[in-house]
């Protein structure tokens, strides 16, 4: 028969050990937090490959009518030292708005995917008509009606990735009459991008012209509409139930149903703070503006959008829920640290290293599984292969399977309050600051006679 002696750990040292552990637990987690960074970097590639030739996030504009212009200048200039008059011509363009613009877009979406990934894509057939009528006014702004070659004015619409037209070509017609079509020659708001007609616009003189359109356009994630003239209405009808409206100009009437949306925009010129006739600088120079419509404004200020939503964002729940990972390692730990400061069931540094290994392991499981089954079916999967890992672990390590079981019933509902945390997003501080005050309160009262600082008490082991 021998004699070993053992030293037993002070409670200082007992709350030291979980302690240190779970700060190196720390570089795991955020190594997760790096991984579902580029798994979302990944994504967002992949859904830009599915998305090419479809068309991008489409913005549209127009229509617009150009008319050029003639300006004569007189210059005196002297030669052999004679002063002789020049008279020049030089031929510029006026930037003609509607009076106003009825606009009706139906946007038909689809998911696209390629292997674990989906895009949302979308056809949007755009149809309506514009108004335009000469400023009565115009030689106010030094050009006089004459001047105006009508004859060879444009007509263009802007769209910002022209690869989304699609099916039969647009339709335009000019008081009844169509219009012959011609690629590019757009508009700024667009970055030039789009197409356009010349006709012969002599019946303005006078009297106001009708122009009605209809096209049709591809694109993913969102639709714009930059509205230009004196009165704007957009209306835009889909079957996507998750609109999101962005840009400088909100629906002044949206209704949202489970089956899709119906929303409708009202601008004015005021509004716009543009007036209804620009004037360029020559042909060939600068898109300076010298009156009126002035250089385009940054995207989004001046544009309506609506934006569609994939209901739930994967990657954005996995990368909330690894910032709650302290969490679950805190009050895990916190248990084990209960059972041996109080219990007396002493719990080794390895022990605690490989019960934090299965809480990382679920953020892990969480992304690979939400990947291919969706976050809400992954969760469960997840949660329930680590709860069922650390029940069974804890049973060995606690030497009880209804201590055991207490861990298991303290994990699941940790999985349970994150899972709500993740879903009221607003509320979640709200909820975490009560669940540490809560575990404060329950520890201080647990341990309030405890006296940490106790110095550790040899044991003798007795072996035959």
């Amino acid at each position: 028969m021998s004699a070993r002696y053992a030293t037993e750990r002070s409670p200082g040292f007992k709350l030291l050990l979980p302690f240190l552990i779970g700060t190196l637990l720390a570089i795991p987690l955020f190594a997760i937090y790096l991984l579902v960074y580029d798994r979302q970097n990944q994504s967002e590639t992949a859904q830009a490959s599915i998305a090419q030739g479809w068309g991008g996030p489409q913005v549209i504009a127009g229509p617009v009518l150009v008319i050029p212009y003639s300006k004569q200048t007189t210059e005196t200039v002297t030669e052999n030292g004679k002063p002789v008059t020049k008279t020049s011509t030089s031929w510029h363009e006026m930037t003609l708005s509607p009076d106003a613009t009825k606009l009706k877009t139906d946007l038909k979406p689809d998911t696209r995917g390629r292997s674990i990934y989906d895009v949302v894509v979308f056809e949007a057939r755009n149809r309506g008509g514009a108004r335009f009528s000469l400023p009565a006014d115009l030689q106010r702004f030094g050009v006089a009606p004459d001047a105006l070659a009508l004859d060879r004015a444009q007509i263009r619409f802007g769209i910002s990735d022209a690869r989304g037209l699609f099916g039969s070509p647009p339709a335009v017609s000019v008081n009844g009459k169509p219009v012959s079509l011609q690629p590019g020659n757009g508009m700024r708001e667009t970055g030039g991008s789009g197409f356009y007609a010349w006709f012969d616009a002599s019946e303005l003189r006078g009297r106001q012209i009708g122009v009605a359109f209809d096209y049709a356009v591809r694109g993913n994630g969102s639709l714009s509409l930059v509205p230009n003239g004196g009165d704007t209405e957009w209306r835009v009808l889909s079957s996507w139930p998750s609109p999101s409206y962005q840009g400088g100009f909100l629906p002044v009437d949206k209704k949202v149903y489970g089956t899709g949306f119906d929303s409708t925009w009202r601008v004015g010129n005021l509004a716009l703070g543009t007036a209804l006739v620009a004037f360029d600088q020559a042909s060939g120079d600068s898109a300076t503006v010298e009156g009126g419509r002035g250089r385009s404004p940054e995207a989004g200020e001046h544009e309506a959008r609506v934006d569609l939503l994939t209901p739930v964002d994967l990657y954005s729940q996995v990368n909330r829920s690894v910032k709650y990972g302290f969490l679950f390692v805190g009050f895990t730990f916190l248990a084990f640290l209960m059972f041996d400061v109080i219990g007396g069931v002493r719990v080794s540094a390895i022990e605690y290293g490989l019960v934090g290994s299965g809480l990382v392991l679920f953020f892990v499981m969480l992304l690979a599984f939400a990947e291919v089954i969706g976050f809400t079916l992954a969760y469960a999967v997840a949660g329930g292969a680590i709860v069922s890992l650390l029940t069974a672990y804890s049973a060995a390590v606690l030497g009880s399977w209804r201590r055991s079981l207490f861990i298991g019933a303290l994990i699941s509902a940790l999985y349970g309050v994150l899972y709500v945390l993740l879903s009221l997003e607003d509320l979640s501080l709200l909820v975490g600051s009560v669940m540490l005050f809560v575990a404060l309160a329950t520890v201080m009262y647990l341990t309030r006679n405890i006296d940490w600082g106790a110095k550790p008490e040899l044991r003798e082991d007795v072996q035959e």
